[in-house]
């Protein structure tokens, strides 16, 4: 091993969840690459134009993928000529209420992303839906969602939600996205055992809790909180990936029955040592980058992951040593990525 020859490091992006990816276009997941949303961006839509009369839109009776995209709808009218329909998107536009959707009973998908509505109404016969995207609106309240129980993707990011409520009837879903909103308190999922991935970046909170009746959760994206202690997750033995970026953590602890992780995401934190983590054989991708730590022997910590291929310890002190790069290569021989870098051997 010792005679490791590496030639030109390559350099790749970082692919990180800070939110689901279904949501949002291209350029509200770049500005959201850490679970965060960055202020000195520019919105991704600007709302000074004049909404259009829905009149002046040519609709096909026989479509059944509807693309009504960033095309100034100020009022959704007019649709019940869509017999057919089974996807809609309204992503993009000026609307400021959901109506007039009650006869477009065959809809699988409904894109509502980037308007301006206030309130969740209006879609008790959609009972079709199974994907529901209104993120980057101005809801304050999950609500109105009662009758839509076959539903099992839905979007909520960036609105001005305060607390996760009413979606006990939501059996089925499998995904819900509430990232970017207000919330403090992880509650109310207790009847969504469906659930696979479950997004709560960029909120305001302080522990986990109320996940123990969430065995099927294979995702827990909970970046850019006040996280600062690890417990509460013993119930989730079928956790794949877990992104705790940006809190306030400073030790690495209460993973006991997590072994099938194979993404840990620990960045951007307080945490001084790499513990407690030798059981999660099936590790893949190992995030601890902007952190405390400095010394090598912790790596030992991660020697029984054999899959381990990607590691990121940039902006730690280990970092200073001249011989960074090579002693996590000879530490870690199944390594292939080294923060942001390719190892080309």
């Amino acid at each position: 091993m010792a005679t490791l020859s590496v030639g030109e490091p390559q350099e790749m992006e970082v692919d990180r969840k800070g939110e689901s990816e279904e949501s949002g276009d291209d350029e509200t997941r770049r500005k959201s690459i850490n679970g965060e949303v960055d202020p000195n961006q520019p919105p991704a839509t600007v709302k000074e134009e004049s909404p259009v009369d829905m009149d002046t839109i040519t609709l096909d009776p026989e479509e059944e993928d509807v693309d009504l995209v960033h095309c100034r709808i100020g009022k959704i009218e007019g649709l019940e000529v869509l017999r057919k329909a089974k996807t809609l998107s309204l992503r993009q536009n000026l609307i400021k209420n959901i109506e007039n959707l009650e006869t477009l009973v065959t809809l699988k998908e409904l894109d509502l992303y980037d308007n301006q509505i206030r309130k969740l109404e209006n879609l008790q016969t959609l009972t079709e839906l199974d994907q529901l995207d209104v993120s980057f609106n101005l809801l304050r309240k999950v609500e109105g969602l009662e009758r839509l129980t076959g539903l099992k993707k839905l979007f909520l990011l960036h609105n001005k939600i305060s607390h996760i409520a009413n979606l006990d009837h939501l059996t089925s879903l499998e995904m819900l996205e509430l990232g970017s909103n207000r919330i403090r308190v992880i509650e109310n999922l207790d009847s969504l055992s469906s659930l696979t991935s479950l997004f709560l970046g960029t909120n305001k909170i302080t522990q986990f809790q109320h996940l123990e009746g969430l065995h099927n959760l294979t995702v827990l994206s909970i970046q850019s909180n006040r996280i600062t202690k690890m417990e509460g997750l013993q119930g989730l033995v079928n956790l794949k990936e877990l992104y705790l970026s940006h809190n306030g953590i400073e030790v690495i602890e209460g993973l006991e029955n997590n072994k099938k992780l194979t993404t840990l995401d620990i960045a951007a934190n307080r945490v001084k040592k790499i513990e407690n983590i030798s059981h999660l054989t099936d590790l893949q991708e190992f995030w601890m980058n902007d952190n405390q730590i400095e010394n090598w022997s912790d790596l030992d910590e991660l020697k029984s992951s054999k899959a381990l291929e990607t590691v990121y310890l940039e902006r730690n002190p280990l970092q200073k040593d001249p011989q960074y790069r090579r002693k996590i290569m000879l530490a870690l021989p199944t390594v292939r990525q080294i923060d942001a870098t390719f190892i080309r051997f």
